[in-house]
């Protein structure tokens, strides 16, 4: 009987919560709006800045998966672009992102890379305000 008793003041608590909560006017999906990087940021009616940069990374940075974890960690923050060696050991790309995004991919780009990676320099054109993305998602250029 207890259990009966414990049980219906839970729902009865339950049934309450929800009519003050509505009556009130919150609703779930007020002022949530679905996250695309070409739309509004979500809830803010403000358009996402978009900016994009070239860069080209310097010191041991081939042969040691520097691309592969490139591609994995702009994938992981929403930076789109690519990325490939080139024939003077190097690795260069572009990226594509709203400023905070693009400020820490040049940050692990100069900083972390790979495991194996030992980055000497990292060169950056200045990030330029863009109207939308050119690219789809980040890729490894052969």
């Amino acid at each position: 009987m207890a259990l009966f008793y414990n049980n219906s003041i839970l729902v009865v608590r339950s049934l309450f919560l929800l009519a003050v909560f509505k009556n009130s006017g919150a609703d779930s999906s007020e002022g949530l709006t679905k996250s695309d990087p070409n739309d509004i940021m979500a809830g803010s009616g403000v358009a996402k800045q978009l900016f994009a940069c070239n860069f080209e990374v310097f010191g041991k940075v081939q042969g040691v998966f520097f691309r592969k974890y490139t591609e994995q960690t702009a994938k992981s923050l929403g930076v789109y672009g690519w990325c490939m060696n080139t024939r003077d050991g190097t690795v260069k790309g572009q990226l594509e992102a709203p400023l905070a995004e693009l400020n820490e991919m040049k940050h692990w780009l100069q900083t972390k890379g790979s495991p194996s990676s030992k980055i000497s320099k990292a060169e950056f054109t200045p990030a330029q305000e863009i109207e939308a993305y050119t690219f789809s998602t980040f890729d490894i250029r052969r």
